[in-house]
């Protein structure tokens, strides 16, 4: 089906986002140029969007041209200046392709974004994005975007690593093991770990795996994986049990009955990529209920951005945004090939945080996940405060960490602050693109 016949003349169909609504509020912008591309208010000056020879405009196949002015239309909309909001939309919309270079993607995927918070359809539109990738999320698909993302970039094989490295050392010698699962990575980060208690020197322990599901797009694909997990815990000979909890509206709905917990069973709560789903404000509860549970250890992994102290102010949060995602895309151009179909679904998963970020409002309560990551300094002092104390990774774990970059390409390098300093950003360590840290993992126990 040619999505142009839906499409108001003169708007590019990967503007749409799926959204009729917003097909119709794009169209309404469009009304308000002439065929010149100028504003029909003549009493405003402007500059021609026309793609001429005229040296003022911005190019496709200039240098960084997007954030400049994508940059200019968040401070549009901060203004409430409606003429250059219309100008730079229309600009930004001939200019933006999700199938182009790196500044045409982040144009395209951000104009999205500001298109919904200059028109109040940012949750609308989240909906749709949810259902869209809901309906296309099967296991072969996921399993291949996994897979191939792990082969060529270290984004979420970090995590891993120096997770499984710090629950196997805070359990060794146990003989019921119990780890408690909240990060939506399908699974991925265990069947390492399942090898390495397989080859213990002593008794191979007793492994409950309680996987907490709380993205509606990974429960439904889990069952498969399950049945892949609980036959590949049998090939090493490891006794393993699966439990699946879903249906959760929030976190604070776990309960030690819920999960499970047993008192002759040993702890490990791991958290990769689960707290920034948290509501702000609902943070330091979930962390306080799960120091609760007792836990012999607690990984987190998160992503390294600030988008929640910056939420009230939409110029600065949209900076963050803007920089932690031109890192994010610049590193997917590098790592995947120009045509590959990983790389925009990859892409594509990053449109709906954004909208999410930056068109919903936080206060309107309508059941999506939250998506506003905290630096590492951030959340450890969250840690802190509810009575959790920092654990070291051991040099053995860093040294896996370190094997574990050098099968990628140049760019990845790993920080690792200096121990013992009172500050909070001391504790944890950084995956680094290009001397920019991107992602955080620490260890904690109550």
């Amino acid at each position: 089906m040619d999505i142009s016949l839906f499409t108001p003349k003169g708007t590019s169909p990967h503007l749409i986002g799926c959204d009729p609504q917003f097909i119709i509020g794009y169209g309404q912008l469009d009304m308000q140029f002439n065929s010149n591309n100028q504003p029909q208010n003549s009493h405003t000056t402007t500059t021609s969007t026309s793609r001429s020879s005229d040296s003022s405009e911005p190019s496709a196949t200039g240098n960084k041209w997007a954030p400049r002015l994508l940059r200019e239309c968040a401070r549009a909309i901060s203004d409430k200046d409606s003429t250059k909001i219309h100008q730079l939309l229309w600009m930004l919309n001939e200019l933006a392709s999700p199938y182009g270079d790196c500044d045409q993607k982040l144009a395209s995927y951000f104009l999205q974004a500001l298109f919904c918070k200059a028109t109040d359809s940012g949750h609308r539109c989240y909906k749709t994005l949810v259902s869209v990738a809901e309906k296309s999320h099967g296991f072969d698909v996921a399993r291949k975007l996994i897979l191939k993302f792990q082969e060529v970039s270290p984004w979420t094989t970090f995590g891993h690593v120096a997770s499984n490295g710090a629950i196997l050392e805070a359990l060794e010698g146990e003989s019921k093991l119990h780890i408690i699962d909240i990060s939506n990575t399908l699974c991925t980060q265990w069947p390492t770990l399942l090898e390495s208690l397989a080859t213990r020197n002593d008794e191979t322990p007793r492994l409950k795996l309680t996987v907490v599901i709380t993205a509606s797009v990974v429960g439904s694909v889990m069952k498969e994986i399950g049945q892949r997990m609980e036959k590949f815990a049998r090939l090493m000979g490891v006794p393993f049990e699966l439990n699946l909890i879903s249906g959760l509206n929030n976190l604070g709905e776990l309960t030690e009955d819920k999960l499970g917990i047993k008192e002759d069973e040993a702890i490990a709560i791991n958290c990769i990529g689960a707290l920034r789903r948290v509501q702000v404000d609902e943070r330091g509860e979930i962390i306080r209920m799960f120091q609760s549970f007792r836990p012999r250890i607690m990984t987190v992994v998160e992503e390294e951005a600030d988008f929640s102290s910056t939420r009230d102010d939409f110029v600065k949060c949209f900076e963050e945004c803007l920089k932690f995602y031109t890192m994010y895309f610049e590193m997917l151009e590098e790592s995947f090939a120009p045509t590959s179909n990983e790389r925009l679904m990859l892409e594509r998963e990053c449109s709906r945080s954004i909208v999410r970020v930056l068109a919903c409002d936080e206060g309107h309560r309508d059941g999506g996940e939250c998506q506003r990551r905290e630096r590492g300094s951030q959340w450890s002092e969250r840690l802190k405060e509810a009575g959790f104390s920092a654990v070291g990774f051991s040099d053995d774990v860093v040294d896996d960490v370190k094997a574990l970059l050098k099968r990628y390409r140049a760019g990845w390098s790993l920080v690792v602050p200096p121990q013992g300093q009172e500050d909070d950003s001391s504790a944890g360590i950084y995956l680094a693109w290009k001397e920019e840290p991107l992602v955080w993992a620490s260890a904690w126990k109550p």
